[in-house]
Parts: C-alpha cells; sequence; structure tokens
C-alpha cells in the first residue's frame, strides 16, 4: 500500500542547556513557544492555519498539563486549532512527528507543527507517601488534641524529598533505573570503560567542531525573563579528554560498574520543532521542504536491554526498503549512554543476537562510524527527554543536506524496553 508523501518543510530548536541541579531559567512551555515562535515567523501562512500541533513531554510540570495545547495558543495558533501531548518517554518528540505524519497520510491534517520538549532541571520534588498520609491526616483533624497527638507522630524524616526524576527514569516492572540498564549492555558485549569514554570524548569533539564550522542552524537564541542570552548549546565540553573523564567515579554500579556521569547523556531543558506537510500543503503556500518522511517503525524488547531499542527498529526499515547499514548516508542514534550506541553498533555486528533476537540468518555488518552521530550527539549536546527524538530527525535532515543529500536513519532507545526508528531523505 502506498501512502501520500510527507515533507519536512521547516525545523528550530531551543539551545539545550544543561541542568545545574536548580530549576532552568525557563518552564517546558515557555521553550517551546520560543522555539516555535522562531519557526512560524519565517512561513508564508499564519500559524492559525496550522490544522493541529503535537507536542511529546515526558515530564510536564502541574500546572502544564496537555503542554500541546498550551503552546499552540501561546503561540497565536487560536482557539480553533487544535493541540495536544504525547509521551512515549525518550521518543516523545518522535512520536509527535509519527502522529502528525499518519494524519496527514489520512487526510486528516495539511500542515502539522509536531516536536517534543522539556525542562528536566524542573522536574517535581515529591513528598513521601508517609508525609503525604501524616498531611491527609492533620487536615482532617478537627480538633487540638487529634493535631497534638499527629505531632508526636511527626518525624523529620518523612520531609526527605522524592526526587521526580530518579523515579521517572526507574523502570517500575525491572526495578532498574536506565543506567543500570547500559551497564547490563556494557556486559553483554564486553565493553570496556576506554570504549566508553572515547566515546563520550568523540562526541564533544565532534559537537565542537560542528559548533566552530556552524553546523547548528536549526539552534534559534533564547532569551530569559532577565534579558540573558542563551545562543548555543551549553553542555559541550572543549577540554574533554578520556584521560579527565577517566576520573569520573561510576554513578549505577558504584563497585563494578563502568557508566559515569561523563559517558552518559546530560540531563537538560530544550525544544525542537518540525514542520510537517502534505504535497497540498506545499503548493498551496509555495513552500520549499527541507525534506520527506520515507518510513517509521516502533519496536519493543527486554526494558533490560532497552538501550538496544534502535536495533530493534531500525532493523525492520532497512529490510524493507532492500537497505545494508552503510547504504544510508547518515545515522543519527540517540546517545543515551555511550554504552547503549556502542552495543548497537556490536549487535549488528553480531551472528548471534542477529539470528536470536532479530529474525536474521546472520549478522547485518559494521555500521560505519563515519556516518553516525557526525556532529556528536546527546553525551555533549544534552538529552531532554520529550525533545530529543524530534532533535535527531531534524539534525539528521540538515546533516544530509550539508552532505548533498540522501537519505538517513534516526533512532532512539526508549525507557521501558522500546526503540524507535525514522527514514528520511532530502527533497
Amino acid at each position: 500500500m502506498s501512502f501520500p508523501e510527507v515533507f519536512v518543510v521547516d525545523g528550530a530548536r531551543t539551545p539545550f542547556l544543561k541542568s545545574r541541579n536548580a530549576p532552568g531559567p525557563l518552564a517546558a512551555a515557555d521553550l517551546a513557544v520560543a522555539a516555535g515562535n522562531a519557526l512560524l515567523a519565517r512561513q508564508p501562512f499564519r500559524p492559525d492555519q496550522l490544522d493541529e500541533v503535537i507536542l511529546g513531554c515526558a515530564a510536564p510540570s502541574a500546572d502544564e498539563a496537555n503542554i500541546g495545547r498550551i503552546a499552540a495558543l501561546r503561540m497565536g495558533c487560536g482557539d480553533r486549532v487544535p493541540g495536544w501531548t504525547v509521551m512515549r518517554n525518550c521518543a516523545s518528540g518522535m512520536q509527535a512527528l509519527d502522529s502528525g505524519l499518519a494524519n496527514i497520510q489520512r487526510g486528516r491534517a495539511d500542515l502539522v507543527l509536531a516536536g517534543g520538549v522539556d525542562a528536566l532541571s524542573r522536574a517535581h520534588l515529591l513528598f513521601s507517601d508517609a508525609m503525604v498520609r501524616w498531611l491527609s491526616q492533620w487536615y482532617a483533624a478537627k480538633t487540638l488534641g487529634q493535631r497534638a497527638s499527629l505531632i508526636t507522630k511527626f518525624r523529620p524524616a518523612m520531609l526527605a524529598p522524592v526526587i521526580g526524576l530518579i523515579k521517572g527514569l526507574t523502570d517500575p516492572v525491572i526495578g532498574l533505573n536506565m543506567g543500570q540498564t547500559a551497564e547490563n549492555l556494557a556486559a553483554r558485549f564486553a565493553i570496556s570503560r576506554t570504549q566508553m569514554d572515547f566515546y563520550a570524548m568523540r562526541s564533544h569533539q565532534r559537537t565542537a567542531r560542528a559548533l566552530d564550522e556552524g553546523c547548528f542552524g536549526e539552534i534559534v537564541p533564547l532569551t530569559d525573563r532577565d534579558g540573558k542570552l542563551y545562543a548555543e548549546d551549553d553542555g559541550m565540553r572543549r577540554d574533554s579528554s578520556v584521560e579527565r573523564l577517566a576520573k569520573l567515579r561510576p554513578v549505577f554500579d558504584r563497585k563494578h560498574g563502568h557508566i559515569t556521569a561523563g559517558n552518559s547523556s546530560q540531563v537538560t531543558d530544550g525544544a525542537s520543532w518540525l514542520l510537517l506537510a502534505s504535497q497540498k500543503a506545499v503548493d498551496q503556500y509555495g513552500l520549499k521542504p527541507l525534506g520527506r518522511i520515507l518510513d517509521v517503525q516502533w519496536a519493543a524488547l527486554d526494558p533490560a536491554q532497552m538501550g538496544l531499542g534502535p536495533v530493534h527498529a531500525a532493523t525492520p526499515i532497512l529490510q524493507r526498503h532492500g537497505l545494508g547499514l552503510n547504504d544510508l548516508d547518515a545515522w543519527e542514534i540517540n546517545e543515551a549512554f555511550a554504552a547503549q550506541v556502542i552495543g548497537c553498533i556490536e549487535a549488528w555486528k553480531s551472528d548471534s543476537y542477529c539470528r536470536e533476537q532479530l529474525g536474521l540468518s546472520h549478522a547485518l555488518g559494521t555500521l560505519d562510524e563515519r556516518r553516525l552521530n557526525v556532529d556528536g550527539g546527546a553525551i555533549a549536546i544534552g538529552h531532554p527527554v520529550g525533545a530529543s527524538g524530534a532533535r535527531i530527525v531534524l539534525h539528521l535532515l540538515h546533516v544530509l543536506k550539508r552532505r548533498g543529500g540522501g537519505r538517513g536513519m534516526a533512532s532512539i532507545c526508549i525507557g521501558g524496553g522500546q526503540g524507535g526508528a525514522m527514514l528520511v531523505e532530502t527533497a
């Protein structure tokens, strides 16, 4: 069955701002609106001529429920443009793109603004269940005697906060956090600490080079309420080296582990949008597309091995299109952890993994790393969970355009044991 073409017309993202153990300068909706306003301002149509706005967000704040609708209204899309929110953990932004793609293909829409956002620095601090129960009893108490009795039951330890981000990054089914699942991959494929640290260093080096060469044209500057300007991603370290990274202690398995803050993605705030259009909308508004989305695949696997999700999602697309790993001009695999990306490369090289887990007759081969994350990735740039799936698709299209065109794959691992992949080509 053939589907109508869906074009990526344009896109924009904010700088990705590293969390520094305090709420960042902008809330998630502020980030989404800033990037969206800049993108819409350069289009030949009004914001209220969009058919819908879809925004992925993994950790919206309590006052930003249905953040997609909030962003749509604040961007001037008007009362009549639907705005809605999707959540697929790390792939929320990619899910927004897929949802927009599907609605255009089904004839429900012609012009869709889709993307993702998260302000992880503002993830909630929560009361413990014990403290919530105590407060509930306190407010229900009707006499001084009842309250006096409750005071004797209060314990200072009850005030210890529950860190929402840690809860959110822990799989409730298997009881492992995402870093521990990366340790599983390191053990499975015998990935050394030196390999991880070298990969992380290279991510920073590639991002620094790309920044110097002006390869992040999709970034639009931010200004906070105090007038401070944020013009570029602020987590990249030019002084990164294997020697410096080797000094960091393991975080998730302090005795035997190899995953550190340095070879993991950064906790970050940021937003990314892409403008999707049908052929009808392209013709109607005289749009000049950046590229088109050719295929999408979602996959699931053992949550304890969640980092291999890109392998399970991208491989079926390759098979459908008769492609090998290196038949594509560029790849983006979100760098949740260095061990996770290396694990994906090793899985494709493994006869046993490809046979037993993917149902193939033999290994797919070795992915040419000169095609992979050529401008660095989330280790250097950051990983605002809801935004990353959209960011890698947008940047992949810019990489392809810069290299003269072609096809590329953007793929991402997803907490809970899933993977997403999107095949794109330049227009």
